[in-house]
């Protein structure tokens, strides 16, 4: 159960919502000003709450209110709390009894849920797709049918129009799907080509479970897969939903799901989702996987002619960075952050992250806000860094709490959640 709250004070809120995993349109930027930049267990909290389980999923935002999908044993929950003071305002439940197949580092309920205001949804893996109206009660669930592969899921729903869009897989089940966000009801649905045959990829469909990682050790097995969130953006001339998949980046009309341009060039896994800024996106793959830049707007097969440039072998990378004037800012699996020309994908700085404890990894996503990186390693350890051309550490503030998540700037506050407690963060006057 939730445990009570910490150090609530009532102070105003400031009103910017965060109300998909990678924020408002998808980027990882936070348009807030004075966010909290320090603090400490004791030091700027304005509350805390226990979890009663661990989870990688990030929370989102919605005037004043605070969504968190949560697993509780055999169920998948999703919890409303009150972002002022912490308090739950209501948690609905579905329950799964079947074993998911998993790693045991990516607990079920790892998508984080999408909302307009009017409804929230969340992907539960093999429990299905669900609609909540923002009292809790529920408006529609879809049975996509089972999603296994031994390291799980992660893709996140997103919202356009009256769309749900998503990134169903990886595993034996690969398809992109959209459905009505009023009904449920599929709109279209693109399934995944197979694997190439005669290639050096294999689907993984199982061999693990939310317990062992046994079907983790052998690594000189290549898999493939995408665990992305897609990205809608605006290319000028259109809308194009964008995702990375195995080999390729794809874009797509995200009304219809019909193929407007494709871009060879990622490896066989593909962990994170694209970044987009300056008319650019920018493809991460995973592990050990190349990156590469392309413009969009183009038609069939652009790799010849809107591809900016690829790296290859790139590093370990779980998380999405960010782009913004003109540099990449991305960070690497073992505790690396580093800053890239957008231009050419060339290094400017790479800097390790030097944690408060042993484990520096990092496998969350970085969040850009009032010209600052916020970046969260597994120890629960934020870095605060200035986003420029030079390495600037403006803080490091320690949580000591283990995470793979996400920080959330909204409402004047940072949300930090941990596989303890989700910790409200504000910047209070000295």
């Amino acid at each position: 159960m939730l445990a009570g709250c910490v150090l609530a004070r009532a102070i105003p809120l400031h009103g910017d919502n965060w109300p998909a995993w990678r924020g408002p349109h998808g980027t990882g930027i936070s348009e807030e000003k004075g966010l909290p930049v320090q603090w400490s267990r004791n030091k700027n909290v304005r509350w805390k709450v226990d979890l009663p389980e661990p989870c990688n999923s990030t929370p989102i935002t919605w005037n004043g209110k605070i969504f968190l999908t949560q697993p509780e044993g055999p169920r998948r929950t999703l919890i409303c709390l009150d972002h002022q003071s912490g308090r739950q305002l209501w948690r609905a439940a579905i329950d799964h009894d079947e074993k998911e197949p998993t790693h045991k580092a990516n607990p079920y309920c790892s998508p984080s849920p999408v909302t307009d205001g009017q409804r929230v949804i969340a992907w539960f893996g093999s429990a299905g797709l669900v609609c909540f109206d923002t009292d809790g009660n529920q408006v529609w669930r879809r049975d996509l049918g089972p999603q296994q592969h031994m390291w799980g899921h992660g893709s996140s729903p997103i919202l356009h129009d009256r769309l749900c869009i998503l990134n169903f897989g990886p595993g034996n089940r690969e398809f992109l799907i959209a459905v009505d966000k009023f009904t449920g009801e599929t709109v279209w649905r693109i399934d995944a080509p197979p694997p190439p045959e005669g290639g050096d990829t294999v689907v993984a469909s199982g061999g693990g479970d939310h317990q062992n990682a046994e079907a983790d050790t052998p690594r000189a097995e290549l898999l493939r897969g995408s665990w992305s969130t897609p990205l809608v953006i605006d290319a000028g001339i259109r809308q194009e939903l964008i995702v990375p998949l195995p080999e390729r980046v794809v874009a797509r009309d995200p009304a219809t799901g019909s193929e407007l341009w494709t871009c060879r060039g990622l490896g066989a896994l593909v962990y994170a989702s694209c970044m987009w800024g300056d008319g650019v996106l920018v493809a991460m793959g995973g592990y050990r996987s190349p990156s590469l830049a392309v413009k969009p707007g183009g038609q069939a097969d652009v790799t010849d002619t809107h591809r900016l440039w690829r790296t290859t072998p790139s590093a370990l990378r779980l998380g999405t960075g960010v782009v913004r004037n003109g540099y990449i800012f991305a960070n690497v699996m073992r505790g690396h952050v580093e800053c890239l020309d957008l231009s050419s994908g060339e290094a400017i700085w790479k800097e390790r992250l030097a944690g408060s404890v042993g484990n520096n990894a990092t496998w969350g996503s970085l969040v850009w806000a009032d010209g600052n990186i916020y970046v969260l390693n597994q120890s629960g350890d934020t870095f605060v860094i200035e986003a420029g051309p030079q390495y600037q550490l403006l803080a490091r503030n320690e949580l000591d709490e283990t995470t793979n998540s996400t920080p959330v700037p909204s409402d004047g506050t940072m949300l930090i959640r941990t596989h303890e407690g989700l910790w409200c963060i504000e910047s209070l006057p000295r």
